[in-house]
């Protein structure tokens, strides 16, 4: 598998990137995250690519700098938890390279999926004071698209939890 990523992403590197006014892409799925806590360094946290994260984002239009996800992942407990969010592209560095943030809900859902979300960590201590297991997530990155179907994006998740994501937009 390690071998197969570096193959795909130089297959779909040489294909032409379009310029800003001509990507026509809404719809974008971010698979493959590596996450590791930073501060605090906890050896318990379940970390790299083992929180199974799995989102789609839509743009609000073709030329918005907003777009609205919805995803899944596995937190520092292990813990399936859901996430809702708002992406922001806060600034266009050229046609490849963007600066964005993330600002989103993560945790319990209506789902029985999502129930065991609050089990432990910050979770738990928001599920104990306010009833609902959940996290904000505030997300900043640097996204580098190799064209405009892949991407790759490297940030911080506050406090300093690095996490780099493979987007697929289509």
């Amino acid at each position: 598998m390690l071998f197969r990523l570096p193959v795909i992403f130089l297959l779909f590197s040489l294909l032409p990137l379009k310029s800003n006014a001509e990507l026509n892409t809404l719809v974008s799925m971010n698979t493959g995250s590596f996450l590791f806590h930073l501060v605090p360094f906890d050896t318990d946290s379940h970390q790299y690519f083992d929180n199974q994260y799995f989102s789609i984002e839509r743009k609000l239009s073709k030329d918005s700098d907003y777009s609205l996800m919805a995803g899944t992942f596995l937190n520092s407990q292990a813990n399936r938890c859901f996430l809702l969010g708002l992406r922001k592209d806060w600034y266009q560095v050229n046609n490849r390279l963007v600066l964005k943030g993330v600002y989103s809900y993560a945790g319990e859902f209506f789902f029985d999926t999502f129930e065991d979300c609050g089990d432990g960590g910050v979770y738990r201590t928001s599920k104990e004071n306010t009833g609902v297991a959940f996290a904000p997530y505030i997300y900043h990155a640097a996204q580098y698209n190799f064209n405009e179907h892949v991407g790759v994006e490297a940030g911080f998740i506050l406090p300093l939890i690095m996490v780099v994501s493979i987007q697929w937009s289509f």
